[in-house]
């Protein structure tokens, strides 16, 4: 007798959609707080549903079949459907007692999470957050369902996600301050030389600089890469070397630093994004608001 498709319920799927957004199992056991043996189990009970493989092996990796990429994009539609059903209406900032994961970087965590925070212990202190690193994994954390909201300079142009512009920004150069490039504006031809610290930010994310820098027919002279700026005033000091770095980070280091414009002109914009998972959930809005009069807060500091 055939599995009935109706015993089916929403933790197959999520399952499901888990193995698909990670290509393996031990990931998604890992994400959902399970055993391996607990995922082999859903797949095969999946697998006899829908009479298809679902995922194969092409040498060392796993991949989903035809049949497979449908059934997880329609899976991925009623798990956000259901969860816009259930989703919290009602919110009372001070009652509340949930969980909400964050994914950003350094940047994010310096500039705007500090005035986050303070609210949250403020007005509403039963909010755990749980910030992880985006590197240049924002998208599929959100589609994984590791966060729930993501702030960077990442652009998502797909559908099913939404989308909130906090902040624009632009680049300086940091330096000791004993450094001679530190007297005057840079030169591009000084910015070209100068042995730089490139800051890579720990993932495939390139900073905005590089990009207009290369398509200028410039390359930097890259003595050093670091996955993060956090400790930039040390590695440059009583050093010839510079970095390049968003100018508010740049004011952030004081007066370890000197900074000077970046002769190349890179603006690029903070953005938020989350899914349609929590798109009507009332904490998650309540703090998605939060976030924006924190950013709102921080330009109207600098005027």
């Amino acid at each position: 007798m055939p599995p009935d498709p109706l015993a089916l319920d929403f933790t197959a799927l999520r399952t499901l959609r888990l193995v698909y957004a990670h290509g393996s199992f031990s990931r998604a056991a890992e994400t959902l707080g399970v055993t391996q043996s607990t995922i082999s189990y859903t797949m095969t009970r999946l697998r006899d549903v829908f009479r298809d493989p679902l995922f194969v092996r092409q040498g060392s990796s796993m991949v989903a079949t035809e049949r497979c990429h449908e059934i997880a994009a329609q899976a991925e539609q009623l798990i956000n459907q259901f969860e816009t059903m259930t989703a919290q209406r009602k919110f009372d900032p001070g009652e509340a007692s949930v969980e909400i994961g964050l994914s950003c970087n350094y940047y994010e965590r310096v500039t705007i999470l500090p005035h986050v925070i303070r609210t949250l212990r403020r007005e509403a202190p039963g909010i755990k957050l749980k910030v992880i690193s985006s590197s240049a994994q924002g998208k599929q954390q959100l589609l994984r369902s590791e966060s729930d909201i993501l702030i960077g300079p990442i652009k998502i142009e797909d559908t099913g996600y939404y989308k909130r512009s906090l902040l624009q920004e632009e680049y300086a150069c940091v330096m000791d301050p004993s450094n001679p490039l530190a007297k005057d504006r840079l030169s591009i031809e000084q910015f070209v030389n100068a042995p730089q610290v490139v800051v890579n930010y720990g993932g495939n994310f390139r900073s905005k600089f590089l990009i207009v820098m290369e398509a200028a027919g410039h390359v930097p002279n890259t003595v050093l890469e670091i996955p993060s700026p956090a400790n930039l005033p040390e590695l440059l000091a009583r050093t010839d070397m510079i970095a390049t770095v968003p100018s508010r980070i740049s004011q952030m280091f004081g007066s370890s630093v000197a900074s000077v414009p970046c002769p190349f002109l890179a603006q690029f914009a903070i953005d938020l994004y989350w899914t349609a998972r929590t798109h009507v959930s009332a904490p998650h809005m309540w703090l998605r608001s939060k976030i924006a009069e924190a950013a709102s807060r921080i330009t109207v500091e600098e005027t």
